[in-house]
């Protein structure tokens, strides 16, 4: 259990240095992504991005449990 967080810990701090450069491809922006604006309300809900990440992370733990 402790090799996970520290694992975890160490992907959430590649992740933040490397925001800069991550922000600029789409994701959070793909098509199925649930976008409304009004005048004073504004909601996003990046469904298709959560199944591509959802789909990528249970790809990568299944690699690494083998």
């Amino acid at each position: 259990m402790q090799r996970v967080f520290i694992v975890l810990g160490i992907m959430l701090l590649v992740i933040g240095l490397l925001w800069p450069w991550l922000s600029k491809f789409p994701f959070g922006r793909l098509p199925g992504d649930i976008s409304i604006t009004r005048e004073n309300f504004s909601f996003h809900f990046p469904l298709m991005t959560s199944l591509l990440v959802s789909l990528l992370l249970i790809l990568l733990l299944w690699m690494w449990r083998k």
